[in-house]
């Protein structure tokens, strides 16, 4: 690690950081509409944006600091195992084919901001829907804390905020800052800001990629000497667990845990609030089937940015925190002025998720708890007004988050984060096909997965921490490890599909369903978007 400050890599990162800043006020000028006071226009863009934009905002949204930062590092770490995010982005493409427009349709249809609304709205119940809209919250929240440690880990690299023994409003002022801006901005202009910032991200992103797959292995001696050198470190024992640190190909005892890691999370991706507050902005129901088919690319560039994390072990990248290992490479390697443009692709890929994700979970409170339970007869300003605060609370309890606790508790409550939020599935995805689910049978499967989700993920431990170490445990009758989220998603149907056989032959009350087959088809010419629901939705 280079001493004190990085002087050209800190210029050229507050150059990008300062253009993207002005980018996301004049923002709100982009495509302003007449009334600016609804959460279509503040917290959905209008829901105006073409074929390109939603694909740099969903990709902006999706491939995240994080992303750049921990995928690499889980390679450094343990070897091939990291790359699991890989055949998982590949898997949701088909599938979310084949369920996103019906869902765009029916909340266009219906003037739905949120996945609450739509649970609301087909099976007529708020206890469902604030289920649905807690656990998003709750699941977002660690996620924008992890792209605050994004940031933080290139501040620290550049060397900026000083040594441990600093002052701790000296060391975490960088990061201060950085907050400011990104709730100022989101605060002016919405979404719109992390849209029109996406274009900068990823162009950014898919530089520094193209540049480190090419020009770093030609300092090392090429993939074979890479290649070489990380299975050499990985046959390394491991004090901390007294195992092999990793290897080049999964072991067969480690192939379960890989699969359903890489199903598990491929199920949950878009289950995420910020997944579905981007597909929302689209224009169009035909935006989101070619984006289906266009965001693969994502994936490949996924597949390279993972080979750093060997390109780390070869470079001899020694550090102490796995999530530095890459800024740290690209010091190490690059130019200055170039670890420069990389440290800005990462602090601007965590902006843009960070700013979408505060956006989703406002509008969940807003719409699902604030309005449904504590302002049933909100103006669309009003929705607006406490949207725009609560976006603010978000990133100030992320940041909080960040500050006061160590960055391997972030890492894990985002891994929980994962295992809730697929717990929404069944209602989400299962109601936009079928309305055979009761809704307290959907509810009673959701507390289901949510208990044994919680529970399995406490009673992990790890090197480092003696619960909620980690997101992997046996599977219950197969003894083999697998996800927890996974384990916890299958009873959680289990549990669904019985208690409806009971309910409906108990003949239970069942919601009002506000939505017709047309809905879920219907496309932006079709007549009537209806903003605010109607009280036959106000079930139990």
């Amino acid at each position: 690690m280079k001493d004190g400050v990085n002087g050209v890599a800190l210029a050229v990162f507050i150059f990008f950081f300062l253009a993207v800043t002005v980018m996301g006020f004049l923002a709100s000028r982009w495509r302003r509409a007449e009334n600016e006071n609804s959460l279509d226009e503040w917290g959905l863009g209008g829901r105006s944006f073409g074929t390109w934009v939603t694909w740099f905002l969903l990709g902006g949204d999706l491939y995240t600091a994080y992303t750049f930062v921990a995928v690499p590092a889980a390679i450094y770490a343990a070897g091939a195992a990291g790359f699991f995010a890989v055949p998982y982005t590949i898997l949701i493409y088909p599938l979310i084919f084949t369920f996103l427009p019906r869902l765009w349709s029916v909340s266009h249809k219906h003037g739905y901001v949120t996945t609450s609304d739509f649970v609301r709205g087909r099976f007529g119940s708020k206890s469902l829907s604030l289920a649905v809209a807690v656990t998003g919250i709750l699941a977002t929240m660690p996620y924008i804390a992890l792209q605050l440690v994004g940031i933080q880990a290139v501040l620290d690299v550049m060397g900026v905020g000083g040594g441990e023994n600093t002052n701790w409003f000296i060391k975490d002022l960088p990061l201060l800052i950085a907050f400011g801006v990104l709730a100022a901005y989101t605060y002016s202009s919405g979404l719109r800001a992390p849209a029109l910032i996406a274009f900068v991200k990823d162009t950014l992103i898919y530089i520094v990629i193209a540049v480190a797959i090419i020009y770093i292995p030609i300092k090392l001696g090429g993939f074979d000497d890479i290649f070489a050198a990380a299975s050499n470190a990985y046959s390394q024992t491991n004090e901390a667990t007294g195992a092999p640190r990793g290897a080049l190909v999964p072991a067969e005892a480690g192939q379960w845990t890989y699969a359903t890691l890489a199903l598990g999370s491929a199920l949950a991706l878009f289950m995420y609030p910020h997944s579905i507050t981007a597909t929302l902005s689209s224009r169009s129901r035909e935006v989101i089937r070619r984006n289906t088919t266009i965001l693969p690319l994502y994936s490949l560039m996924l597949g390279l940015l993972a080979l750093l994390g060997f390109m780390a072990i070869a470079a001899g990248i020694k550090v102490e925190n796995g999530q530095l290992a890459i800024p740290q490479l690209f010091e190490n390697m690059f130019p200055d002025w170039f670890a420069g443009v990389a440290f800005a692709a990462i602090g601007i890929g965590a902006l843009v998720p960070a700013a979408i994700m505060s956006i989703a979970a406002a509008n969940l409170f807003t719409r699902n708890i604030y309005k449904d339970f504590i302002k049933p007869d909100a103006t669309a300003a009003q929705e607006t007004k406490v949207s725009k605060l609560v976006s603010l609370l978000v990133k100030v309890g992320a940041l909080a988050f960040v500050l006061t606790m160590d960055k391997t508790v972030a890492i894990n409550f985002q891994l929980l984060g994962g295992i809730w939020i697929l717990q929404t599935f069944p209602a989400l995805v299962g109601g936009l096909f079928t309305r055979w689910f009761h809704r307290w049978a959907l509810l009673a499967g959701w507390a289901v997965g949510m208990v044994y989700g919680t529970v399995a993920a406490y009673g992990v431990a790890s090197p480092t921490q003696k619960h909620f170490g980690g997101s992997n445990a046996e599977i219950p009758g197969l003894g083999e490890m697998g996800y927890i989220g996974l384990t916890a998603f299958v009873l959680n149907v289990v549990v669904t599909v019985v208690l409806t056989f009971v309910l409906r032959a108990a003949k239970a009350p069942d919601g009002i369903d506000e939505t017709s087959a047309g809905d879920y088809t219907a496309d932006a010419g079709d007549a009537g978007v209806q903003v605010e629901l109607p009280p036959a939705t106000a079930g139990a």
